[in-house]
């Protein structure tokens, strides 16, 4: 009986020196976690543009030949122009009947060769998609141009250290608020980046004309949650 009464003793005293350790104050209990946004804005250096033919013809054949040898002109017309050869895609290709008012006698074809260029010397952007316009005529179809960088590694950089900064900042006001102080960082997670390219879109007309290009200033956003101790 004696040598039970010792155990359960042991035990006991066991138990109060974990319930002890359990609840002291630990300053790692102490948590601020915030999230900070930077924002960094750059020239882009790159124009992205989709464009390419769209004909109608009698037949398939000639729709299809009519489309391609247009795409053909355009290209060699950008080429002529200051494009690389390697910086001209094929980005689509179709072919499809055409019909008459009551929607079923087919009254020709309507074909269409899309292209994507990349023109990385912009100050020839224009004269490139002049050029695009003029060897295309009518057939021409502009569907839309973006201005991006070819590296945002910088601007991603920037924006990271910004977006730290900010959560430096709201987590050092919530410590000031709560008579604390920032201590150490506990994680870290970066919730991405926003890039947002200026756009610029036009349907070409029938006289190759000067098109105003405008790069504007391209915006990276970054954020990022930080959790610091607070003790």
């Amino acid at each position: 009986m004696g040598r039970l009464t010792g155990i359960c003793a042991v035990a006991a005293g066991v138990a109060l020196l974990l319930t002890g350790c359990g609840s002291s104050d630990s300053s790692g209990d102490r948590t601020v976690t915030v999230t900070g946004t930077g924002k960094v804005q750059g020239t882009p250096d790159v124009l992205n543009a989709d464009l390419g033919t769209d004909v109608n013809a009698a037949d398939v054949s000639s729709a299809v030949d009519q489309a391609n040898n247009k795409a053909k002109a355009i290209s060699d017309a950008m080429v002529a122009a200051g494009a690389k050869q390697a910086d001209i895609k094929t980005s689509d290709l179709s072919v499809q009947p055409t019909y008459g008012t009551d929607g079923h006698n087919i009254t020709g074809y309507r074909a269409t060769n899309s292209m994507q260029v990349a023109v990385r010397d912009l100050p020839k952007a224009s004269a490139i998609l002049s050029a695009a316009v003029q060897a295309g005529g009518n057939d021409t179809r502009i569907n839309s141009v973006s201005f991006a960088l070819e590296d945002n590694t910088k601007l991603l950089s920037d924006a990271r250290a910004r977006a730290f900064d900010d959560a430096k900042s709201r987590a050092q006001q919530y410590a000031d608020l709560s008579n604390l102080k920032l201590k150490s960082v506990k994680t870290i997670s970066e919730n991405g980046s926003d890039t947002t390219p200026p756009t610029f879109r036009q349907n070409a007309p029938a006289a190759a004309p000067n098109i105003n290009l405008e790069p504007g200033q391209q915006t990276v956003t970054f954020t990022v949650t930080v959790a610091w101790d607070l003790g």
